[in-house]
């Protein structure tokens, strides 16, 4: 008997060793073939529960069975009625059957009368902690039907590297939670705003698309505000770099500049956008990258009105406009707020492409965020300072993610910059080219009307770069 006993304890010592080993070493078999099974048991059991406890179960009136107690006989026993009767019961919302992803897994729901996907949002923190998983995020692709996307463990912890994009102007710079590849595509979202402070993370994903873009065929153009300390070690790669205000309003009037020439380049090519032009005669794209956006904008005193005025312009000029004319920003700060001026609240309206890192005041947060979903604005604010990197993102699919980006070291950005010094095309030569071109004038009679035009649509997507 004690040699059974023994055989038995050892055999299950073996199995959890096992089970245990197979769940650290390869956790995703495990999780499809063990883990998301016994899951979808459980959600699938305790769901009416988890509906009347986040209160999303309705009352319906149904006919039941019921037994009614009568008058008890003199012999003591209870004389009963069996009847139908019409009583008020909670139904709960029809749940699909769950379906596993990287992370976790997801189930669709239909909706009830009177229901929207907002009521689930909002008790999404309660579903979390009632299947004990990470987090729950609620999302609505058909009318009448929500889907819950629950992630197990929070999948930021640890980002590893994957292979970078061959595409035209497209980045992979880290991972959403999702666990798919966190990609800045100036293709599809033309112009992006950066916030964070101080070690959160936003200087690394700058970084990022330097390595990233580097090996491209695109002209870099670099404006850094903070006298040059951040970018100056990427100078071989830059084709201009502007380290104070003085110099950025020269480069910011070339900009302007060339801006019009590619617009009479593509005027007498009857094309809208340079994409539409032969690539024979297609001018190289330029990629700005700005770093701390609000020196742009601080005014010590009177006398740098004007000068301030007209940087506000001419970087909106290029945010309005550029698209079209293969010129894209990526606008970086640490205090990005409304009391900077409205050339700031203008600028933010033109970039559609918005990434928040940990930042000091909810106002930057806000300026970022603010006009798009008001759960991303708190998840934001959420952001843990032991973790640089994380942000959260607008995506260019409508949605928001929260997203890590990968630690890409200055020195390997340095190296990047150097490798690849010989793909920086001259900053006068790409001024020159654009002069040069016999095209017709653009005066800023044409300029007012583009801006105020729905001429500029999105260019035509290529195979070859999405």
């Amino acid at each position: 008997m004690s040699d059974t006993l023994a055989y038995t304890l050892g055999a299950l010592a073996a199995c959890a060793a096992g089970l245990w080993a197979w769940r650290r070493y390869h956790y995703a078999s495990f999780w499809l073939l063990v883990g998301f099974p016994l899951m979808a048991l459980s959600v699938r059991a305790s769901w009416r529960r988890v509906a009347s406890g986040c209160g999303l179960t309705k009352k319906r009136h149904r006919f039941w069975f019921t037994t009614v107690p009568g008058l008890v006989a003199s012999t003591g026993v209870v004389k009963v009625r069996r009847r139908f009767q019409r009583v008020a019961v909670d139904v709960k919302p029809w749940m699909w059957p769950p379906r596993p992803s990287r992370n976790g897994w997801q189930v669709t729901l239909h909706l009830l009368e009177g229901q929207i996907p907002a009521d689930y949002a909002n008790v999404a923190e309660r579903l979390a902690h009632s299947w004990g998983v990470h987090a729950v995020r609620v999302s609505s692709s058909k009318r009448g039907r929500v889907t819950l996307a629950a992630t197990m463990r929070d999948p930021l912890v640890r980002v590893d590297l994957v292979p970078p994009s061959t595409d035209l102007l497209k980045v992979t710079v880290g991972r959403l939670e999702t666990g798919r590849e966190w990609l800045i595509d100036f293709r599809t979202v033309p112009h992006w705003l950066n916030a964070g402070a101080t070690q959160s993370g936003k200087s690394n994903l700058a970084n990022a698309l330097i390595v990233g873009l580097a090996p491209q065929p695109v002209a870099l153009v670099g404006f850094d505000l903070k006298g040059g300390v951040e970018f100056t070690p990427y100078a071989p790669r830059l084709s201009a770099l502007a380290t104070t205000r003085g110099e950025s309003v020269g480069l910011l009037d070339d900009l302007v500049a060339l801006m019009v020439d590619r617009m009479g380049l593509c005027r007498t090519a009857g094309a809208r956008n340079i994409w539409q032009l032969p690539d024979a005669s297609r001018p190289v794209p330029v990629v700005v990258l700005v770093d701390e956006l609000a020196e742009l904008y601080l005014m010590a005193d009177k006398s740098e009105k004007d000068e301030i005025a007209k940087t506000s312009t001419a970087l909106l000029r290029v945010a309005q406009l550029g698209r079209a004319f293969g010129i894209y920003l990526f606008c970086s700060g640490q205090r990005i707020g409304s009391d900077l001026g409205p050339g700031v609240t203008a600028l933010r309206a033109q970039c559609s492409g918005r990434i928040c890192h940990r930042v000091n005041d909810p106002e930057t947060a806000t300026m970022t965020l603010g006009d798009l979903d008001p759960d991303a604005l708190v998840s934001a604010r959420a952001i843990p300072a032991e973790t640089p990197g994380v942000a959260i993102v607008a995506s260019q699919d409508g949605q928001w993610y929260r997203a890590r980006s990968f630690y890409v070291s200055e020195q390997t950005a340095e190296h990047a910059a150097t490798t690849y010094a010989h793909r920086a095309p001259s900053w006068s030569d790409i001024t020159r080219a654009g002069s040069a071109t016999d095209t017709p004038d653009v005066t800023d009679t044409d300029l007012a009307h583009l801006l105020t035009s729905d001429h500029l649509i999105p260019e035509p997507r290529n195979g070859g770069h999405h």
